[in-house]
């Protein structure tokens, strides 16, 4: 049995290339406060974001001296799995880091 032709640009339910786009993307971002000690900063860091011991610092004092850290970029469900983590890991150690996401423009 032969099958009738579809016209691609009909709507068939196949997605075209022209319709295809990238994920949006989010930066995961930490914020100062006084309790939040830089050595717990710098385990999160490698530990959730798997950065070395030098990215983990860099990023440490950038949320020190600047007020914010940028952890990394991620598709939004993988930004906000790891805000959940930051948010679990530091309210079990009493400490009340602010973890956000913020999407990429």
């Amino acid at each position: 049995m032969t099958r009738p032709y579809v016209d691609p640009r009909e709507d068939s339910g196949l997605l075209l290339d022209s319709e295809l786009r990238e994920p949006r993307r989010f930066r995961v971002l930490l914020h100062n406060d006084d309790y939040t000690t830089m050595e717990f900063v710098i385990a999160v860091l490698r530990e959730i974001f798997h950065k070395t011991q030098e990215e983990a610092t860099a990023v440490m004092l950038s949320v020190h001296e600047k007020g914010i850290g940028q952890c990394g970029v991620y598709t939004h469900e993988i930004a906000e799995t790891k805000v959940t983590q930051v948010h679990t890991r530091a309210r079990r150690a009493g400490f009340p880091l602010k973890c956000t996401l913020e999407e990429v423009e």
